[in-house]
C-alpha cells in the first residue's frame, strides 16, 4: 500500500508553512472563510503563496464563495487547487473548474451511508471528493476535530479520486489509513495547540504517522 498524500489545512504563518514543507506534506490549505479562526486575508495568502511556490501544493478553501472572491484569492495566492466546503452543486463545481482552469475538490459532510453515496453525483465534475465529518447545525464547516464512522466508506467504490478528513490527528491517522485505504488525508485542528494555532511538532508527527501506515 502506498503512503497517502497529505494536506495540512488552515496554515497562516511562514513558520508553520516551513514546518509543513520540512515534513514533506503534499498540499497546504488557505482558508478563505471569514468566520474561521484559520482565515487567511489576501495579504497573508499572497505572502504564503509566494513562499510555497514550487515547494508544496496551494489549496484555497471556500464556503459558498462568489466568483469574485474565488478569482481574487486564486490570483493573490497563486492557487493550484480550489476546495469547496459549502453546499456547492455538481453544476457549480463544473462551472468553477471551467472558469478558473484549476482542479476542484468537493468536501462532503458525512454522518450516514447516504452522505457517502452523494459523492456519486460529483464523479466527472470534481477532481477529488473529500469525506469530512458532519458538524452540528450552526457550527463552523470543518476544523472541529470531529470524526465520522470510517466503516461507512466500505461501500465507496472510489469512482473518482478521494480523500479523508475529519478529526484526524497524529494519534489516529495511521489507523484511519489502514482501515479506509484513503489515498489522501487532510487535517486542521489535529495539528493545533489551540484553534487556529498550528504546532510545528504536531505537523511533523502527523506527516510521519500518515506515512507509517
Amino acid at each position: 500500500m502506498t503512503a497517502p498524500a497529505i494536506k495540512l489545512c488552515g496554515l497562516t504563518t511562514p513558520e508553520t508553512l516551513d514546518a509543513a514543507i520540512a515534513a514533506r506534506a503534499d498540499h497546504f490549505g488557505l482558508m478563505f472563510y471569514a468566520n474561521s479562526p484559520r482565515y487567511a486575508s489576501l495579504e497573508v495568502a499572497r505572502a504564503l503563496g509566494q513562499r510555497a511556490a514550487g515547494r508544496i501544493g496551494r489549496v484555497g478553501v471556500f464556503v459558498d464563495a462568489d466568483d469574485a472572491q474565488i478569482a481574487a484569492a486564486a490570483a493573490a495566492a497563486g492557487l493550484d487547487t480550489l476546495q469547496l466546503h459549502g453546499q456547492e452543486s455538481p453544476e457549480r463545481v463544473a462551472q468553477l473548474r471551467q472558469r478558473h482552469g484549476l482542479p476542484v475538490w468537493k468536501v462532503l459532510s458525512v454522518a450516514t451511508a447516504e452522505d457517502v453515496a452523494r459523492a456519486r453525483a460529483y464523479v466527472g465534475t470534481a477532481d477529488l471528493v473529500l469525506f469530512d465529518a458532519k458538524t452540528p447545525k450552526g457550527a463552523l464547516q470543518g476544523g472541529m476535530g470531529l470524526k465520522f464512522d470510517w466503516s461507512l466508506l466500505s461501500a465507496w467504490k472510489a469512482a473518482c479520486p478521494w480523500g479523508l478528513a475529519g478529526g484526524l490527528s497524529p494519534d489516529n491517522v495511521a489507523e484511519a489509513v489502514r482501515l479506509t485505504g484513503a489515498p489522501l488525508v487532510d487535517t486542521s485542528s489535529g495539528i493545533e495547540s489551540a484553534p487556529g494555532i498550528k504546532d510545528p511538532a504536531k505537523i511533523a508527527a502527523f506527516c510521519a504517522a500518515a506515512r507509517s501506515a
